[in-house]
């Protein structure tokens, strides 16, 4: 009998396995793979506008990861999210390889640097952690509301990442902000600041500090109520000589 324990979740079904194989015999049928996993749900994730089939999500049996996700995420979008934050953790396991800082410009509740930060241990690292947000909105500022934005979101957000002396959290509209700190060398950066154009200022800002071998994920690149983003930042990279991978999960990744 295939294991089919379930991550609790109201968004996610995510058993811990496929179900390619029935009857000891592979499906090939795609109707008939389908209506076996609606039947049986096995390797089957929903959740962030994201639906996948007779997958292995091996990611599950990462302790280190589903501990510090679990610990963190609280809400039914963070735990929708578990994707992103899986490509996120690639990318910050990969960064440790070459020589630099962690950013993130749109860090919000600090949710996915937390988790991240959790990870990889970041706390007993040599290395330093850059984070950026408004933390508040009114109707002059670029980005769109978030339920949680408000004059006291910095100090919760600084609170939060008090045991951690190597993490900078700096308020402020990007990329001007970035000349209060930003470190000189890049293994690692995340951009979600919902604004093309902050997107943009940050990637003339700081693309050239990353490492070769460093890891860009820009968050919005493939959503399709962030197509400007999108549109901007391929036009950006091209001439550089960069093109963007598109993820399933909406994220996009570039390797310096």
């Amino acid at each position: 009998m295939a294991d089919t324990t379930k991550f609790e979740h109201p968004t996610a079904i995510m058993p811990r396995a496929f179900y390619g194989l029935k009857d000891g015999a592979p499906i090939t049928n795609l109707v008939e793979g389908l209506a076996t996993s609606l039947v049986e749900p096995r390797g089957v994730f929903v959740g962030d506008n994201l639906i996948t089939f007779d997958k292995r999500l091996g990611f599950l049996d990462d302790k280190v990861l589903m501990d510090a996700f679990l610990r963190n995420a609280q809400t039914v979008a963070e735990r929708g999210a578990l994707w992103r934050i899986v490509t996120l953790a690639w990318a910050a396991r990969s960064a440790l390889r070459v020589e630099g800082d962690f950013v993130e410009c749109g860090c919000y509740k600090g949710n996915s640097a937390r988790i991240i930060s959790e990870i990889v241990g970041f706390a007993h690292l040599s290395r330093h952690y850059y984070l950026y947000d408004l933390f508040q909105h009114d109707e002059s500022m670029p980005h769109h509301s978030m339920m949680e934005h408000s004059e006291t979101l910095v100090d919760q957000v600084r609170a939060r990442f008090s045991d951690m002396p190597n993490v900078t959290i700096t308020q402020g509209r990007v990329p001007d902000s970035l000349a209060e700190a930003a470190p000189e060398k890049i293994a690692f950066m995340h951009l979600d600041l919902n604004n093309a154009e902050a997107e943009i200022g940050a990637l003339d800002v700081l693309f050239d500090r990353i490492s070769p071998g460093g890891v860009l994920i820009l968050d919005d690149f493939g959503w399709m109520a962030y197509n400007r983003q999108m549109v901007a930042e391929v036009q950006w990279m091209l001439p550089r000589g960069y093109r963007i991978l598109e993820l399933p999960t909406g994220q996009g990744l570039v390797i310096k």
